[in-house]
């Protein structure tokens, strides 16, 4: 039995979400589809956009190259990077992998008539390797003739990501808690070890449960309603309030009031300031003041202009999508809607979509680009301040992600 995830041609247009990091390593629900993989105990493989492949091999070793596999043997199950990570996703697979005979014709499973997943593949590894991260596109014909095709959700835009998010966090943190591994403090409170509160704390699980993974430090004077998830060593400032489905990475510090949000590992959002139903990548700084808004004057839905095609999200409440290495200066305002690059600076009024690499202060007449020299820079600073070697494919990754980004920042260079 083996897995292959691909990264379908489909990625690039979560950007910039998934600019610099793999589609399976999304975080959505306080789940990663590479960590439902994980949990099958068996061989999986990876084709991944080649500028990622090194940071696949290096950080993402569950996800094996496909020149490891036996070239002639079939995946049993073969998965686009895009699938939400959630429960109800992962029951549907795994219930189809369990019923289905190795004689039995391949299930099919789509979204929104895209083919996302298919359990008892006939092809060996060696044609899906050739077909590479079109292999979804070039089987389509195959899918119509599928009568039982079944239903999956997967991305196909980056507000998605957020939307998802507030529909699967429960579910997903039932999830957590019935696998256990966690103390269980009172009704609907659930840490790891060595965990510390203040005597000064409120904790509301009322619409959700709270679920601390290990070393998690909670200043005095917060707020932690449910539903709600922090990550191993995050950090929650004094007087922070998280909120109504927050779930936060692996060694973030979070400060100030924060609603419906995602915040990948590393991240730091550590003074006071609004982020609401937003998506934050890794290695984000959001300085001191930094706000977002999530909700029109109107109160009307939400739509967002992408690089592709204006979307109607369907959303009432849609911050930002920040892009991992970007920061904002103190007291920056992020629109509604709004999406940032990778590698981005941000100052005073952002009233627009940010290209990566681009120094934006468009309230003072002034966007400019950064040079992929200058993000390096930083990024060795900023894996110092937390002990993080940086890795020659680290820097490889800024300086391939300028490259990949250049077509975004047409307009200001």
């Amino acid at each position: 039995m083996s897995v292959i995830v691909i990264e379908d041609p489909g990625v690039e247009q979560l950007a910039p979400v998934t600019t610099a990091r793999l589609a399976a390593a999304i975080s959505c629900g306080s789940l990663r589809l590479v960590d439902w993989l994980e949990q099958m105990s068996v061989p999986c493989y990876g084709i991944s956009r080649p500028y990622l492949e090194a940071i696949q091999a290096s950080d993402f070793p569950a996800l094996r190259s496909m020149h490891l596999a036996d070239s002639d043997a079939r995946p049993q199950l073969i998965v686009s990077a895009r699938l939400v990570p959630s429960k109800s996703n992962w029951q549907r697979l795994t219930d189809a992998m369990a019923s289905h005979r190795p004689d039995a014709p391949p299930l099919w499973f789509q979204d929104r008539g895209e083919v996302v997943a298919v359990v008892g593949p006939q092809e060996t590894f060696d044609e899906v390797q050739r077909c590479g991260r079109r292999y979804f596109q070039t089987r389509v014909s195959h899918l119509h003739s599928a009568r039982d095709a079944q239903h999956l959700e997967a991305f196909a835009w980056p507000h998605e990501v957020v939307l998802q998010h507030m529909q699967t966090l429960q579910e997903n943190l039932q999830w957590r808690i019935e696998r256990g591994g966690y103390q269980q403090l009172k009704d609907g409170v659930f840490v790891g070890k060595g965990v510390q509160f203040p005597e000064a704390c409120t904790i509301d699980v009322a619409t959700g449960p709270v679920i601390l993974e290990e070393l998690v430090q909670v200043g005095p004077y917060s707020l932690l309603r449910g539903p709600l998830h922090l990550g191993r060593k995050c950090r929650v400032l004094e007087h922070a309030s998280l909120k109504d489905g927050v779930a936060a990475g692996h060694t973030t510090k979070i400060g100030g009031e924060v609603e419906a949000s995602i915040i990948e590992p590393y991240t730091n959002k550590q003074h006071h300031g609004f982020l609401g139903h937003s998506y934050v990548g890794s290695w984000v700084n959001l300085g001191a003041g930094t706000c977002t808004s999530d909700l029109k004057n109107t109160y009307g839905l939400i739509s967002v202009d992408y690089p592709a095609e204006k979307v109607a999200t369907g959303m009432q409440f849609l911050g930002c999508m920040i892009g991992d290495y970007s920061k904002s200066a103190i007291n920056t305002s992020i629109f509604t809607g709004k999406w940032v690059g990778v590698c981005s600076a941000l100052y005073g009024f952002v009233t627009t979509n940010v290209p990566s690499f681009t120094n934006y202060a468009k309230l003072f007449g002034q966007v400019a680009t950064l040079p992929a020299a200058v993000m390096i820079a930083t990024q060795a600073r900023m894996f110092a301040r937390r002990q993080v070697p940086q890795r020659p494919c680290d820097i490889a990754l800024i300086e391939s992600l300028y490259e990949v980004t250049r077509e975004e920042r047409v307009l200001v260079e």
